[in-house]
């Protein structure tokens, strides 16, 4: 989502939020305050902590360094089992400014961890499923946010530009192998949209893509966490693709938009990404659907516009707590067409066949 800069540099000036007083504190997680934005030294502490505390559920795993060589890690979260397992991708914090993203993030551990022994759909699907949860993508754009108010509303990453141009930064959203660098970015590395120098050029998309692909047989699911504007979306970014299970992800997140209305009347516009917000290519969302993964989905947490990407603290327990609920709403779906209906297991393959065929006569 796109608003003017100077706008939103206002709304952070105006809110009197600081980024720079807890960049270097470390908070034990037994206490951690989930009402409030956390920088990536805190939440790298929450991690180890989360882990130490649910072993029987909980174990972590660095999987890539990014350009300034900060860890890249995620939670693997679900009942230990002897067979291999299907599985959840969920990652927060591509968007280095969209701080309500790796909040959603750290409150779904916390939920799924508080619940599965009292919940019996959540209890079934850690029994059933391993969620991968990467709380913090873009952790060199994320902590560069942290520096102080001018950095607020950094979007990329931070590597350098090539080919002569002096900018930092690409847009990890536009990086991926999907109909990559054609509709919805711009080869200008100075812009918020630069989509890299090529497909997976960027050591953030390549751990994501390496980690992924290795597992995509296996993963069910993959959820993107973006703000703001209200929306959950499903591919593609093109004008001329169309999934073929439209209809099917049309009901999926029509459920999903009701489950968050009812936490705290909120609505949510549901749609393809084309239609509903813009084309883009090289998104991650649409990168999953084309490696094989039946359901691809992402979300565009709070608000719709009045404060941005500069959402107040007070707001992050309801967004989280709406979004929660979307979400789980998406996953009982997934895991129960998976489990309980075994014709359900049909199309990933062909579809992938399918799409492969019309990217090729786009190209």
């Amino acid at each position: 989502m796109e608003i003017p800069v100077f706008v939103v540099l206002m709304l952070v000036l105006l809110s009197g939020q600081s980024v720079t007083a807890r960049v270097l504190t470390e908070v034990e997680p037994r206490n951690y305050d989930y009402t409030k934005y956390h920088p990536l030294p805190e939440i790298t502490a929450w991690m180890k902590q989360i882990e130490t505390e649910n072993p029987e559920v909980v174990s972590s795993a660095v999987y890539g360094k990014s350009y300034e060589n900060r860890d890249i890690a995620f939670l693997k979260i679900g009942l230990k089992s002897a067979e291999n397992k299907k599985a959840i991708w969920m990652d927060c914090g591509i968007h280095a400014r969209e701080w309500i993203s790796p909040a959603f993030c750290q409150h779904f551990v916390k939920e799924i961890l508080r619940t599965y022994k009292t919940d019996t759909k959540v209890g079934e699907m850690l029994k059933n499923l391993d969620f991968y949860i990467t709380p913090v993508l873009n952790v060199d754009g994320y902590t560069y946010t942290w520096t102080d108010n001018t950095t607020r509303l950094w979007r990329k990453n931070r590597s350098p530009g090539t080919g002569g141009c002096n900018c930092i930064g690409t847009d990890l959203n536009r990086n991926y192998d999907a109909v990559w660098g054609t509709i919805g970015v711009s080869k200008d590395c100075c812009s918020n949209i630069y989509h890299g120098p090529k497909a997976t050029s960027e050591p953030e998309t390549k751990a994501v893509v390496d980690f992924v692909q290795l597992k995509s047989k296996d993963i069910l699911c993959f959820l993107t966490i973006h703000s703001f504007g209200q929306k959950i979306l499903f591919p593609y970014g093109h004008p001329n693709i169309k999934a073929p299970n439209y209809d099917e992800l049309t009901e999926v997140v029509n459920a999903a938009a009701k489950a968050i209305k009812a936490a705290h009347g909120m609505d949510y516009v549901v749609g393809s990404l084309t239609e509903v917000l813009y084309p883009a290519g090289g998104t991650s969302m649409d990168w999953a659907r084309l490696v094989g993964i039946p359901y691809s989905f992402a979300f565009e947490l709070r608000d719709k516009g009045e404060h941005g990407f500069v959402l107040p603290e007070d707001q992050i327990q309801p967004t989280c707590e709406e979004a929660y609920e979307g979400a789980r709403s998406i996953l009982t779906y997934v895991h129960d067409k998976a489990f309980y209906n075994a014709a359900a297991s049909i199309t990933a393959t062909l579809w992938t066949t399918v799409l492969a065929s019309t990217l090729l006569a786009l190209l």
